[in-house]
C-alpha cells in the first residue's frame, strides 16, 4: 500500500504491470460464447476505449454511465475510461423507469453506454435524461429494432476504428483519487452512488488474494453481477492486479454451475450466501465430483448451510468478508471459522480504526464501561451490527450482526 501511495499508482498503471508479466495468458473468459481475451487483448481494448473517450472531449472527472449485463466488455469500458481519468458509474441493469433514471441522473453522467439487451429499459427513461446526454450502444441491432426515441451511436463501430496503442495522455489522478461509482442496493430508498477510489479497489482485491490463499495460476468463476463490488473488485480485481484468469457468466445458473467449473478448470468460485443454498438444493450431479474448486470466496454464508456446502462439494477453504459498497470499513474471516464475522489483529487498530464492541441484545444500544467507553468484544462473543457512529467517540467502533467470533488469542477480536 505505502509503495503505491509513494509511486502515485493507479489501477490502470498496476494493470499494465500485470500485462507485462502475462501478455498471452487468458485474462477474461466469457462463458456464454467461450470467447477468451488474453491480457494483451484486454489492454488493447482498454486503449481503444481510452482513445474514444478522449475523442469525445471528456476530461478527468467526467462520468459515463454503464448499463450492460455482465460481459468482458464491461471491464474494458471502465478500465479504459480510467486510463484517461473518466469515471464509470455502474448502473444495476435490473432497474427500470424512475429508479433507473435516478441512478443515471445523480451520477452526473455526460453519456451512457448500454447493451442492446437494455434497449427497452433505456427507451423508458430517455425523456427524463439530461438533454445533452449522449447514448452509445454495444451489440448489433437493426435500425427498425431501435425505438424512435433513442438516438444511439454504435460503440462497436467507433471502437473498431480506435487505436489500440497506449494513449499519449498523462493521467493526473493518484492512488487516493476517484476510480468509479458503484451503487448501493436501494433497500432503504433510492440507490446511492458510492465513490470507489483506486486505493480502495487495490485494498479489497489484495486483501482477498493474500488472505484467502489465492494464486496467480487460479481460475476464478464468477456469476455475480459486475455492477457490484464483489464481482468487479473482489473477482475481476484478481485478474487485473494478480494475473488470475476470471470466467464471467452472464447470470447465475444452479443447474450449470458445476458443469461450468469443470469445463473451465476453475479453482476458485465466488458466491453470496443464497447461491450456496441453491446449489445444495440441486440433485446430485456427476460434475460436482469432478471439479477442481479449492476456495469459495464471498459473504452471507449461513452457519446452517456452510458445513453441508463444504462437505458435499469438497471445498477446502471458505473465505468470508463483510462490508458494503458505501461502508468505510470491512472484516475478513481468514481462517474459515463457521459463522464468524472475522477478527481484527492487534497490529491493525493503529492504521485501521475499527472495533467489535458489545451492545444491548434487544435495543442494540452501546454498552459502556465506568469511564463511558465502549466495551470491546472478546473471542466467541455474539455480535450485532451497527455502523460507525459519532457517539462512539474514542472507541471509533463497528459492530456486526453475525455468528460467533473465532477462538483467538487474548487481545484480538
Amino acid at each position: 500500500m505505502y509503495r503505491n501511495v509513494r509511486n502515485k499508482s493507479t489501477i490502470p498503471a498496476l494493470f499494465a504491470q500485470t500485462v507485462a508479466l502475462n501478455p498471452d495468458k487468458p485474462a477474461l473468459i466469457y462463458e456464454a460464447t467461450g470467447e477468451v481475451w488474453s491480457f494483451r487483448d484486454l489492454q488493447q481494448r482498454c486503449h481503444a476505449v481510452a482513445h474514444w473517450a478522449r475523442d469525445q472531449g471528456w476530461t478527468e472527472g467526467d462520468v459515463v454511465a454503464l448499463l450492460l449485463e455482465s460481459h468482458p466488455v464491461v471491464v474494458a469500458l471502465w478500465l479504459g475510461l480510467a486510463m484517461v481519468g473518466v469515471e464509470a458509474a455502474f448502473i444495476n441493469h435490473n432497474l427500470r423507469q424512475h429508479s433507473l433514471s435516478h441512478c443515471v441522473s445523480v451520477s452526473g453522467a455526460r453519456a451512457m453506454v448500454f447493451g442492446t439487451e437494455m434497449t427497452e429499459a433505456v427507451s423508458e427513461v430517455t425523456d427524463s435524461l439530461r438533454p445533452d446526454m449522449v447514448l452509445f450502444r454495444v451489440g448489433e441491432q437493426k435500425d427498425e429494432e431501435t425505438p424512435s426515441n433513442i438516438r444511439a451511436q454504435s460503440l462497436d463501430t467507433l471502437l473498431s476504428r480506435s487505436p489500440t496503442h497506449p494513449p499519449s495522455y498523462k493521467l493526473r489522478k493518484e492512488f487516493h483519487d476517484r476510480l468509479f461509482y458503484i451503487y448501493t442496493s436501494g433497500t432503504t430508498g433510492m440507490p446511492k452512488a458510492a465513490i470507489v477510489v483506486h486505493s480502495r479497489y487495490f485494498r479489497i482485491a489484495a486483501f482477498g488474494f493474500h488472505s484467502f490463499g489465492l494464486r496467480p495460476e487460479d481460475v476464478i468463476y464468477t456469476c455475480l453481477p459486475l455492477y457490484h463490488s464483489a464481482g468487479t473488485i473482489m473477482g475481476v480485481g484478481q485478474c487485473l492486479l494478480f494475473g488470475v484468469t476470471v470466467v464471467i457468466r452472464r447470470k447465475f445458473s444452479a443447474s450449470r454451475f458445476w458443469d461450468d467449473c469443470v469445463k473451465h478448470s476453475c479453482t476458485v468460485i465466488q458466491y453470496i450466501g443464497e447461491i450456496c443454498r441453491y446449489l445444495l438444493a440441486q440433485p446430485v450431479h456427476p460434475s460436482e465430483a469432478h471439479h477442481k474448486v479449492r476456495v469459495a470466496v464471498g459473504n452471507g454464508l449461513r452457519s446452517s448451510v456452510w458445513e453441508e456446502f463444504v462437505q458435499r462439494f469438497r471445498i477446502q477453504r471458505v473465505g468470508e468478508f463483510y462490508g458494503a459498497t458505501e461502508c468505510n470499513c470491512s472484516l475478513i474471516n481468514i481462517d474459515g471459522k463457521v459463522g464468524s464475522c472475522g477478527f481484527n489483529s492487534r497490529i491493525l487498530p493503529s492504521f485501521y480504526p475499527i472495533r467489535l464492541v458489545r451492545v444491548q441484545r434487544d435495543s442494540n444500544a452501546l454498552l459502556r464501561d465506568s469511564q463511558g467507553l465502549c466495551i470491546p468484544c472478546q473471542p466467541g462473543n455474539i455480535t450485532y451490527e451497527a455502523w460507525r457512529h459519532v457517539s462512539l467517540a474514542r472507541g471509533k467502533c463497528f459492530h456486526h450482526r453475525g455468528g460467533r467470533g473465532p477462538e483467538r488469542p487474548a487481545g484480538t477480536h
